[in-house]
Order: C-alpha cells, then sequence, then structure tokens
C-alpha cells in the first residue's frame, strides 16, 4: 500500500478517515458483518460502514462515476500498518 487519501469533507476529517480504495469485491469481511451498521449523508451515494459495537469505521461502499462498485478501506482501522511509510494524498471532499 503506497498511497491513502485524507479527505477534508465534515464527515472524513471529523473521523479522521485516511482512505485506500480497492473494487468492493476484492474487500471479504471475514468476521462481524452482522454488527456493521450504515451511514450516510449528503447525497447518500456512499455507505459509510461501521461497527454497532465498539463505533470503528473500517470502510465505506459506493461506485466510480463508470458505475464500478468500490469500496474505500480507512486504514487506521488495519493492524501492522505503518502509517508513517504511507503516502498522504490530501482531497478536496468539502468542493464536492
Amino acid at each position: 500500500m503506497a498511497a491513502s487519501f485524507e479527505c477534508n469533507c465534515s464527515h472524513c476529517s471529523r473521523k479522521g478517515h485516511l482512505l485506500t480504495f480497492v473494487p468492493r469485491v476484492a474487500l471479504t469481511v471475514i468476521q462481524g458483518e452482522e454488527h456493521l451498521s450504515t451511514y450516510t449523508f449528503n447525497t447518500h451515494t456512499i455507505r459509510h460502514r461501521f461497527c454497532a459495537t465498539c463505533g470503528c469505521a473500517p470502510f465505506g461502499e459506493g461506485r466510480k462515476p463508470t458505475g464500478d462498485a468500490m469500496a474505500a478501506i480507512n486504514i487506521r482501522c488495519l493492524e501492522d500498518v505503518d502509517l508513517s511509510q504511507i503516502k498522504v494524498i490530501p482531497v478536496d471532499g468539502r468542493s464536492f
């Protein structure tokens, strides 16, 4: 994982998300999916998934402009990732 995106929208900046994007089919939830809840805001096109028990927000689901299903993985929720080695790319989500 070489780069991640830091969005300045009201949701991502308050939660501290650091995101990397993959095709939705590349994401497999191996346990706890029954505990996930969904939050949407603004245009309600991104489904922000979070644990209803602990509040962690590990990923979101949405679509690229081409219609392809994507997942935005919050790398701050991944174990054994050295965040100091990740290139952070700022994204002006407030302007979307």
